[in-house]
């Protein structure tokens, strides 16, 4: 945890800096960098995330960031892409079997533990999840 921390608050600034740096999604939806790929279709991307915390692990994000580095930029305009990864998340379940349940999740900037500055989603199953999460 406390690893995932530090690494949010040092991506905070170079990812906040600007929508055209690059960033690890951006490769593995160019297929730069190798990745399980559940999931693509014309606005988003889903593949299994290297670093697990569930049985089931999935990073879903759009192919365009259009200003969308961290949840906190959304704008009306963003509507329609959200929704979007949302409806992708329940696409991928489906896909995963997970029918007793799952989480989608966002973290938003370094409180949030965000990692990586475009905008993504986990979707989290498999086990038993608790609550509160995180906390």
């Amino acid at each position: 945890m406390a690893e995932e921390v530090e690494k949010a608050w040092k991506e905070k600034e170079r990812g906040e800096a600007e929508d055209e740096v690059v960033t690890t999604f951006d490769r593995v939806a160019r297929k730069e960098l190798p990745a399980t790929i559940v999931y693509e279709d014309h606005r988003a991307v889903a593949f299994r995330d290297i670093s697990p915390v569930a049985a089931t692990h999935i990073l879903i994000f759009p192919k365009k960031r259009d200003g969308l580095t961290r949840l906190a930029n959304a704008e009306e305009r963003h509507e329609s892409i959200l929704g979007h990864l949302v409806l992708v998340g329940t696409k991928v379940a489906k896909q995963e079997g997970l029918k007793d349940g799952y989480r989608l999740v966002i973290n938003d900037g370094p409180h949030g533990c965000q990692s990586v500055y475009h905008l993504h989603v986990h979707l989290i199953g498999g086990k038993q999840l608790g609550w509160p999460p995180g906390v």
